[in-house]
């Protein structure tokens, strides 16, 4: 296929890696610096995207657009590009409920821009076989062959738009779920004076149980603003099916308590987080 100008909105630490896939397999990355901060404008010269400086530009430049921001701003970026008269291939990448997938869809088609769900599982994409991104939708092929030779891993799961937004809320709502849960259930342990106590219980039943959860709630700390945003998404999802969402929306709870570690460079003690999660 030619070579296809992406946009990525926008290139933080899994947007920058979304672009560089693009880029590795023949593909031109844009981005707009124009009010982003000076870490996103670093990391977007160190992987040569091409700089359009505003997002009218990136709109009348681009043949498609991907999405990559925190679930809560996902609707307002979709506006974005509707508002500047985008008229190409829309890919959101964000946690959000398949709900708010259909919506934007709806959204967005009315503008008469072509939507694809997405959604990503794993990390940044820098290694092969560790970082998957989900697409549905009439168009999904043509972003599959976007990352045809780069580190990012695709899979096509159908037409249906809002089916790799629910894969997504699925396979979060165990892995962040239950690091929300552990996570609190260590505060109340420590609230209770019977820390220690848990942690050599749960080391006679399950060996290195108690070191891979101090791991988990440590270093959740620097993405909870974000994950605060995905457990409300999936709340919505369970209860839009029937089911009860409470458990996500606490969830969603004791990420909320932990944005105050947003930026950091290194992982809290696990001390400080407890006390963080149990300040009144």
């Amino acid at each position: 296929m030619p070579p296809e100008t992406i946009g990525i909105l926008h290139p933080g630490a899994m947007g920058i890696s979304v672009a560089a896939s693009a880029l590795q397999s023949g593909h031109l990355a844009c981005y707009a610096s124009e009010g982003r901060s000076d870490a996103t404008r670093s990391r977007a010269a160190e992987h040569h995207l091409r700089d359009l400086k505003t997002v009218a530009q990136l709109c009348q430049d681009c043949s498609l657009i991907i999405s990559v921001c925190p679930p809560h701003a996902a609707e307002d970026v979709a506006q974005q590009v509707i508002d500047h008269g985008f008229k190409g291939l829309y890919l959101d990448a964000n946690a959000i409920s398949p709900q708010k997938a259909q919506h934007i869809d709806a959204m967005l088609s009315s503008a008469g821009i072509a939507f694809v769900d997405g959604g990503i599982i794993g990390g940044p994409a820098w290694t092969p076989d560790e970082t998957w991104m989900y697409l549905s939708g009439k168009e999904s092929a043509r972003f599959a062959d976007c990352f045809s030779a780069g580190p990012l891993e695709i899979s096509v799961i159908g037409e249906e738009i809002g089916k790799a937004s629910a894969l997504k809320m699925c396979y979060a709502a165990y892995t962040k779920g239950t690091t929300a849960l552990l996570t609190s259930i260590l505060a109340l342990s420590e609230s209770q004076g019977i820390r220690s106590e848990l942690m050599s219980q749960w080391d006679r039943d399950w060996p290195g149980f108690p070191k891979q959860t101090e791991t988990r709630a440590r270093r959740v700390t620097t993405k909870a603003w974000r994950f605060a945003g995905e457990m409300d998404e999936i709340a919505s999802t369970f209860e839009a099916a029937g089911l009860p969402g409470g458990f996500h929306r606490s969830a969603g709870d004791v990420y909320r308590r932990l944005e105050g570690f947003k930026g950091l460079e290194d992982f809290p003690e696990l001390e400080v987080v407890l006390a963080k999660i149990l300040e009144k």
